[in-house]
């Protein structure tokens, strides 16, 4: 894997078949794979003349009582993971219209489902490998409230020959077997492409948090250029409205800056087939395939490294195919692709390496939009490793040490362990560059050497909401990030006994007035004691 928590991962399962004979003759397959750390299955299908796969009666039995963490369904899959223990549960406001029962209680829901049938045992849901001809699916309890039934969704198309449905996946074992599973992109298509030396993961400037129209300043991306080049990232992202450059300045003038001062360009763009009235620019550059190939064509001859694509319509077959042509014209380009407001990963990491990222998630930009988030975040950040994070990278948008319009109350401590906590083949630092320049020096080396890949992932410790710990090797050197989900300081066991003979050990925690305790260790730790809503990053050198 070129990103993702693992480099070098292994697809192995025993697969069993069975055949079934429907009531029109036709023949039915169900395959079966058995992993050490869960469960694939899909449908296939031989023979099809022009059939429509409108519907399908797989159903998971979720009993009431189960404890679970899931997250009810919207097209861009930005909400939460609140724990419940019933099926029972009233909708809260979305983007649109939430599906309600008879009994007004929500009832369609979005992947990955994390339950804990038994104390300590886990069983995480979600689905995997879509493909051409294929939607993406939720799960549905509109019928008996325990009956969690797969739902695809629209798809139209007229079938003929053979198809299968896409992989149904269900990781279980320990919290560890959760996070650690790489069984999303392991069931998945292997990647194609011959040469893959262009995809180089990396940690991006944004200008979005700070500054919403920020990306039509030329100045201020300016900023965000200098600072790149100052802390050695290798992007920049010149976020939406950059057709729309103010004083006479055009996007040819930023690519022009971030080339002169060593910063590789990732440009923004709108897919025009989610949010498009009232929406950001530029629209409708992609979405037929000759003006697509034009458009890529340009940036792959302007310098542009990537491209940040966003506000998609949800899990539809017209939208899963329309991302699939995306992400192969832009690697015929040779350019990095993000998926903003668009569906969750589903695997597509392992066949189109291009995709380094995608954001599926309520991150760190929503301090932009509500005051909702500030007394929530601690929290959600200890929720996500185990849910959203587990099934592919995530563009979160860490780490921001000063305030956006609405505050965050999250430490120091915390907000840099973000960084390391939260895998992403493209890490995009939130803050503003003063911001990041007030810093220590100890923490702009930190984010000068930032990994955005890793050899190894471990589970440390870490329950939902409560804290999370988790272990991370890039190269001979381990980055081990914990935090706090709580409003009360919280002690946690390390055993860090794994990592060995080390040569040096050097610590980040929060002093009591919100700010720094960085030090040389002797030795590793066996606790760690954080304060409320806090964190720690430790790096230890092999």
């Amino acid at each position: 894997m070129i990103s993702g928590k693992r480099r070098h991962c292994r697809n192995e399962a025993n697969e069993y078949v069975y055949r079934f004979t429907d009531a029109s003759g036709k023949t039915v397959r169900m395959v079966f794979r058995l992993y050490n750390d869960g469960v694939a299955f899909r449908y296939e299908l031989d023979s099809l003349r022009g059939d429509c796969f409108t519907d399908e009666l797989t159903t998971y039995r979720i009993a009431e009582g189960t404890r679970r963490w899931m997250q009810q369904w919207t097209d861009s899959y930005e909400g939460f993971f609140p724990l419940a223990t019933t099926s029972r549960v009233k909708p809260v406001p979305t983007y649109g219209p939430p599906a309600v029962s008879n009994e007004g209680y929500n009832c369609r829901w979005g992947y990955p489902a994390l339950l804990e049938p038994y104390d300590g045992r886990f069983i995480l849901i979600t689905e995997a490998n879509i493909e051409r001809r294929q939607s993406a699916s939720c799960l549905r309890n509109d019928g008996q409230l325990e009956l969690y039934r797969v739902c695809p969704d629209k798809n139209e198309v007229a079938l003929n020959g053979g198809w299968h449905t896409p992989w149904r996946v269900i990781v279980m074992g320990t919290l560890a077997d959760i996070v650690e599973s790489t069984l999303v992109t392991d069931v998945s298509n292997p990647c194609s492409l011959t040469d893959t030396d262009w995809i180089q993961p990396g940690v991006v400037s944004w200008i979005y948090w700070a500054y919403n129209h920020g990306s039509n300043d030329f100045r201020i991306i300016k900023q965000y250029v200098d600072m790149a080049a100052t802390l050695r990232l290798p992007y920049v992202l010149i976020d939406a409205e950059w057709d729309e450059m103010k004083d006479g300045k055009t996007i040819e003038d930023a690519i022009g800056y971030a080339k002169e001062k060593g910063v590789s360009p990732l440009i923004w763009y709108n897919s025009s087939v989610g949010w498009v009235d009232g929406a950001p620019s530029p629209k409708f550059r992609l979405n037929k395939p000759e003006d697509r190939e034009k458009e890529f064509a340009w940036c792959e001859r302007m310098g542009i490294a990537g491209v940040k694509i966003d506000f998609f319509s949800g899990d539809n077959q017209m939208n899963m195919d329309y991302c699939l042509d995306l992400l192969e014209c832009a690697a015929r380009h040779h350019l990095l692709v993000n998926f903003h407001g668009a569906t969750i990963p589903r695997g597509w990491q392992r066949t189109y390496p291009n995709l380094l990222t995608t954001e599926a998630v309520y991150g760190a930009e929503w301090y932009n939009n509500v005051p909702t988030f500030t007394d929530k975040a601690a929290a959600h950040n200890a929720t996500l490793p185990f849910t959203r994070n587990v099934i592919g990278s995530m563009d979160y948008t860490p780490c921001a040490f000063s305030d956006s319009q609405h505050p965050h109350i999250t430490t120091k401590g915390h907000e840099l362990a973000l960084t390391i906590l939260f895998e992403s083949g493209l890490q995009h630092l939130a803050d503003k560059p003063e911001s990041y320049f007030s810093q220590p020096a100890e923490v702009q080396h930190f984010l000068s050497e930032l990994p955005s890949t890793w050899n190894e992932t471990r589970l440390v410790s870490g329950y939902p909401a409560d804290h999370a710990v988790i272990a991370r090797r890039s190269g001979n050197t381990w980055f081990i990030a914990g935090i706090n989900g709580n409003d009360a300081p919280l002690t946690i066991p390390l055993d860090l006994s794994f990592i060995g003979p080390f040569v040096s050990v050097l610590s980040f925690a929060d002093a009591p007035d919100n700010g720094w305790s960085i030090g040389r260790l002797e030795e590793l730790p066996d606790s760690m004691m954080l304060q409320s809503r806090g964190g720690f990053v430790i790096i230890v050198k092999k």
